[in-house]
């Protein structure tokens, strides 16, 4: 079964214990060359990637794409056991962060966002791989000399340790050529992009060559070299599609570790399709729910000229309002701003979420969020 595999097994000694470890082929000497039908499954991918990004160009974009860069970051994050309520996610990403999964979510979200902003202007470097990790570390538990830095020790994926694993990472000595190899790769543009992220993604996941976030630092990859190869301003919410099949996921992987690398990039390519018709959906599904919050206003008979409706026209682009927020953004009084935030929570647009306190001095105040919106960006937003 082993003379499968897309690589070879080398012994290691872990802890005076003997084991083996998985080092993959390099990239530059594996035939990478796909069947007609993934070719097409591939092509199908980009089709649906276009029409989304396309569906995104007519209409107000900025917010669109936070929310669709915000999904991938919370569901990448989900994959790998960090979850956190949505509402709290936003929290931390406008407000002083508070230390915990939120924050880190948060984090997740900020990586991707300089990845993408990356994607057009900066070569695959270990530099940029780093600086990648840095960001997404942040404020989490991972000790200080792992972060932004290539693991320094032996890692392994499930298990206790190397001796029980479910894959044994490349030795240390080995990440050097597999990372430059990787790279070289990653950086071409005579490749079909669905593929090249596929690839680019298992190989990544293979050499895990971090202590800790290589899932989401591979998945972050993934959307750096969609949006590099397709000329997006934002990938679409892969990690959103692969979090609904994480057992295909799993399984797409080993079997690109044992050559079927038409497998793994079918099953990628109809993830990375999937996301594409999620980014189309999701531009819809705002517009449904302008048209909803519209009718419901009017069925108060709220005046025109009342700041309610001013304040809608602040959604999505803010997911978390606030008196300070609305007076800020249309110029009214305090006052002014809260009774336009109770009007749209009594109608059922805004949730007053609570009372929150940021720093130790100021004084606490009412968040009011959409329920709907928030869902768009994650499951179970308020929990």
């Amino acid at each position: 079964m082993h003379a499968r595999l897309a690589g070879r097994e080398v012994p290691i000694v872990w802890r005076g214990r003997r084991a083996r470890a998985f080092v993959p082929a390099l990239l530059a000497r594996r035939d990478l060359t796909l069947t007609a039908e993934t070719v097409a499954r591939a092509a199908t991918a980009a089709a649906e990637v276009r029409h989304g990004a396309a569906a995104l160009a007519d209409h107000d974009y900025e917010p669109l794409a936070r929310l669709l860069l915000r999904a991938e970051g919370v569901a990448s994050s989900f994959i790998e056991g960090v979850r956190a309520p949505v509402v709290d996610i936003v929290l931390a990403e406008e407000l002083d962060p508070a230390p915990g999964a939120a924050a880190w979510v948060a984090a997740n979200l900020l990586a991707v966002t300089d990845a993408v902003a990356s994607a057009a202007t900066r070569p695959l470097s270990i530099e940029l791989l780093s600086a990648w990790h840095r960001t997404l570390m942040t404020g989490s538990p991972t000790p200080a000399r792992h972060v932004g830095e290539l693991r320094d020790e032996q890692g392994w994926i499930g298990g206790h340790d190397p001796t029980d694993a479910y894959l044994v990472t490349p030795p240390v000595e080995a990440l050097p050529e597999l990372l430059a190899d990787l790279i070289v790769y990653a950086n071409r543009d005579d490749v079909d992009p669905i593929a090249q992220a596929a690839v680019t993604h298992a190989q990544f996941e293979i050499i895990h060559p971090f202590a800790d976030g290589n899932g989401r630092i591979g998945r972050i990859l993934a959307g750096w070299i969609l949006a590099r190869r397709l000329a997006l301003v934002v990938p679409p919410p892969v990690s959103v599609a692969v979090a609904a099949d994480v057992g295909g996921y799993t399984a797409g992987l080993t079997l690109f570790r044992f050559g079927n690398l038409d497998a793994w990039a079918t099953w990628f390519a109809d993830m990375v399709a999937g996301a594409g018709e999620t980014q189309a959906a999701l531009v819809r599904r705002v517009d449904a729910l302008k048209v909803a919050w519209h009718a419901r206003l009017s069925e108060r008979s709220i005046r025109r000229d009342a700041g309610a409706w001013r304040v809608l026209d602040l959604l999505p682009r803010h997911l978390v309002l606030t008196t300070a927020v609305v007076c800020a953004e249309l110029g009214v009084t305090n006052k002014g701003a809260k009774a336009a935030l109770d009007q749209l929570s009594q109608a059922g647009v805004l949730l007053e979420y609570g009372n929150i306190q940021t720093g130790r001095r100021g004084r606490p105040f009412a968040v009011y969020v959409s329920e709907e919106l928030l869902g768009l960006a994650g499951a179970n937003p308020l929990r």
